[in-house]
């Protein structure tokens, strides 16, 4: 990624100067970060080659007064606010434009309620997915939505984007776990959306508006969540193929027996060798393509369900396939599928897609994905939430390789295609940042667009939310 090559100019430089006084004279001093080699590590998120800038100033806000401050300024300012959590988007949905004042959540990490009897916490935007998963699990309760990268990820980037997981194949995504938002919006006022009962219907669904909108629409200070109980110990289903495309078959298999897995994870042999080199896990095999699978129905209804699963990989050609007699060996396979976007990271750049097309067009899609990279000479691992049709191609280059860098960038535009060829949408949780906003003119209509386009302006009359991310 780097940098765009814009340079401000003296009256914008002005603008600037005075917008930072403000803020000063806003905020406490130790919330404003000015010092350009400190704001560069706040200027981006994980997507490579997104474009971004230099912000005017970084403001790690400690209350919702304080975001509100910051709101106003920029508005007084017509600079753009670009709200971040841990910076592990991958598609750019946080990268500094210019003249901008990123707010980073990172001090507003605190989990404020945790109610066992309503079944509800209450947390700032900026505590970790998982940390909220340990805090409720001490009243035996669990919060669903867990992205790979959960030990890092926070729950206002989640809500940004509408994380999914490993999970969300049987329980859904954050917006079905998200009851209430407090909002600072982008006329600078503070509101209270959603409600803490079990129902519901007073007014639009403002609340589902906000969860996905990438920061777009208002600013998120506190999420009131959903929890449910503790998850029953689960059965892994491990299988073996000789190809993704094979494996794809398998998945489609699991949906045609009426199957519902907890989890259902591709991980291929490039993200396996990977992790291995970089872990050293003893996890390598010969195997092109490995289906996890995990069934939590209790009781005896739950082996069954878990010996369908391996009977349909059998029957999809898995060249070999189990139910898990050792939890701490299935456990090692899952944290090795969590460990592979980092581990790739390590052999040069990883440009991440993120489409999700219909459980019946998984074989077809994985075939797809496989003769692109053939096509386009790109390296391409594949890891996927293969339970709900959403794939995560990982396309791989060499340092300082443009050649390279140009055939993964059209290798990505075409599995774009090809998974709305196939029924299927560009995004399924990263988001559209900037990295997908010509795949989503694809998908929707014109008409559509424009609904969009109007709710933007409603909300954000001065344009000053994120601008340039997603439309």
């Amino acid at each position: 990624m780097t940098a765009t090559d814009g340079e401000a100019r003296p009256d914008e430089d002005a603008q600037q100067s005075r917008l930072r006084e403000r803020l000063i004279t806003s905020l406490p001093e130790q919330r404003i970060i000015t010092d350009p080699d400190v704001m560069a590590t706040y200027s981006h998120d994980d997507a490579e080659w997104a474009p971004y800038d230099l912000p005017v100033a970084v403001v790690r806000p400690r209350t919702t007064a304080e975001v509100q401050a910051v709101v106003r300024a920029c508005i007084a300012y017509d600079a753009p606010v670009i709200a971040r959590g841990a910076g592990t988007g991958l598609s750019g949905g946080a990268n500094a434009v210019s003249g901008s004042v990123v707010v980073s959540f990172e001090a507003m990490n605190a989990i404020k309620l945790i109610d066992p009897l309503e079944r509800l916490a209450v947390v700032e935007p900026g505590v970790v997915n998982d940390d909220l998963r340990a805090a409720v699990a001490h009243d035996g309760l669990w919060y669903p939505p867990d992205p790979a990268s959960a030990p890092w990820s926070t729950i206002g980037g989640n809500v940004a984007t509408n994380a999914g997981g490993l999970c969300c194949v049987k329980y859904g995504v954050t917006r079905d776990y998200v009851l209430a938002l407090e909002v600072v919006t982008g006329r600078g006022d503070i509101v209270k959306l959603g409600r803490a009962t079990a129902k519901g219907v007073a007014g639009y669904d403002l609340t589902g508006l906000m969860v996905g909108s990438e920061g777009t629409l208002g600013i998120v200070t506190e999420i009131t969540v959903r929890l449910r109980p503790l998850q029953s110990p689960p059965r892994t289903v491990a299988g073996y193929f000789a190809s993704i495309g094979a494996a794809g078959d398998a998945v489609r298999a699991v949906a045609a027996a009426g199957l519902t897995p907890s989890a259902l994870e591709l991980i291929d042999k490039r993200c396996l060798q990977a992790v291995d080199e970089w872990k050293n896990m003893g996890l390598s095999t010969e195997a092109d393509a490995i289906l996890l699978g995990r069934i939590d129905t209790p009781g005896p209804a739950g082996d069954q369900e878990a010996q369908r699963m391996n009977d349909c990989f059998a029957q999809a050609g898995s060249t070999w396939s189990a139910v898990s007699t050792d939890e701490a060996e299935a456990e090692a396979l899952f944290d090795a599928r969590r460990l592979a976007y980092p581990a790739l990271e390590r052999l040069g750049p990883v440009l991440t897609e993120d489409v999700c097309v219909p459980k019946a067009k998984v074989p077809d899609m994985l075939r797809r994905i496989e003769a692109i990279g053939v096509e386009h000479d790109t390296v391409i691992a594949n890891i996927a939430h293969a339970g709900d049709g959403n794939l995560h191609p990982l396309l791989i280059t060499p340092n300082d390789d443009d050649d390279a860098r140009v055939r993964a960038q059209l290798a990505f535009g075409a599995i774009i295609d090809a998974a709305l060829e196939l029924g299927g949408t560009v995004t399924g949780e990263h988001g559209i940042g900037l990295l997908k906003r010509d795949g989503l003119r694809k998908e929707l209509s014109a008409e559509v667009l424009s609904m969009h386009q109007a709710v933007k302006s409603a909300l954000d009359p001065h344009n000053i939310l994120n601008p340039g991310k997603a439309f």
